[in-house]
């Protein structure tokens, strides 16, 4: 799924993010009333960080369910943050010299809504509305993906498929940036969601012999089986895999290499785990170098609200960025 993103740097731009939203609401036959409560949602989740985030932005996109579509808008900034949340979602509260009613009328007019701030360190404020309400069962799974600055694809691909208790989840990166990385990536998509549904090492091999007419990628399967308690991780090239559950977080082992091209070594890695398990994938668009003890609180979040921030505050900014969350139990 597209993400659109959407820089607010002054309030010229909160107009352009409602049309953007509008425009994905219609698509997903939002009726008049599903689109004034998104209208209203964005404008003030813009407005919000107009006024008081740093290099705020919004991220948008549309998804479908069983019973017609949803509208996901997150805005994540580096400003101040919120000391006390309750007091901010509280009609009235206000630190800009507004009326105050900007979160509290965000969280009333949403179908889902979620928040994680850091004093000092910036916000992220997630919120879905969905046709005539109808959300259905929160996502237990979220991905972004951007492209390069400057360019027009996307180079990375994800996807994720689901069997009972199992899910694959898949993060491709194409060598290199534009429309023959994204080919790459999509290509391995495609292979990746043929059946059988094998082992991750089985289905990197598959890709590694079905992308030779490519320009080669970074691939990365991970199994994720929730009745067995356990997580089979197999990477060929640099996707960042990340295991948090029962208090503890783990790297997964990835070999070397570029699916199509060249393979030192094709193998599953077992890791099993305790508790509610959340995993990160994400290609090198982000750095390696961040770590849940900074983000007191951010594994309880929406898996949305988990790749934002760490999008937020870890891309690199040179290449396409592509992170997948997967946080399947209930919370």
């Amino acid at each position: 799924m597209t993400v659109e993103r959407l820089a607010l740097a002054d309030a010229s731009q909160v107009a352009e993010v409602r049309r953007r939203a509008v425009a994905l609401g219609r698509q997903r036959d939002f009726d008049e009333n599903d689109i004034g409560r998104l209208a209203l949602v964005v404008t003030e989740m813009a407005n919000n960080g107009v006024r008081h985030g740093a290099a705020a932005e919004m991220l948008l996109r549309g998804a479908e369910v069983d019973e017609g579509g949803y509208v996901e808008s997150i805005c994540i900034d580096r400003g101040r943050g919120m000391a006390d949340v309750t007091a901010c979602l509280r009609d009235g509260f206000s630190t800009a010299g507004t009326p105050g009613t900007g979160l509290g009328a965000i969280r009333r007019q949403s179908d889902f809504f979620d928040l994680f701030t850091v004093p000092g360190h910036g916000t992220a404020i997630l919120a879905r509305v969905a046709a005539r309400g109808r959300l259905g069962d929160r996502p237990h799974l979220a991905a972004i993906g951007v492209p390069k600055r400057g360019e027009d694809v996307c180079g990375d691909a994800w996807s994720v498929l689901r069997q009972g208790p199992r899910a694959w989840c898949l993060v491709a990166d194409g060598l290199g940036h534009g429309p023959l990385a994204a080919e790459a990536a999509q290509e391995a998509v495609r292979l990746f969601r043929k059946p059988p549904h094998a082992s991750p090492a089985a289905l990197v091999e598959r890709m590694h012999h079905g992308l030779r007419a490519t320009r080669g990628a970074a691939v990365a399967v991970a199994l994720l089986d929730l009745e067995e308690g356990s997580v089979t991780y197999c990477g060929l090239g640099n996707i960042v895999g990340a295991l948090a559950a029962g208090g503890q977080s783990r790297r997964l082992v990835s070999h070397n290499g570029t699916a199509g091209l060249r393979s030192a070594r094709i193998q599953d890695f077992a890791y099993p785990f305790s508790g509610e398990p959340v995993l990160v994938m994400h290609s090198d668009g982000l750095a390696t170098s961040w770590s849940f003890d900074n983000y007191p609180g951010l594994l309880s979040r929406d898996p949305g609200l988990i790749a934002a921030v760490l999008l937020r505050d870890h891309e690199r900014g040179r290449d396409d960025a592509t992170i997948l969350v997967a946080a399947p139990a209930t919370r």
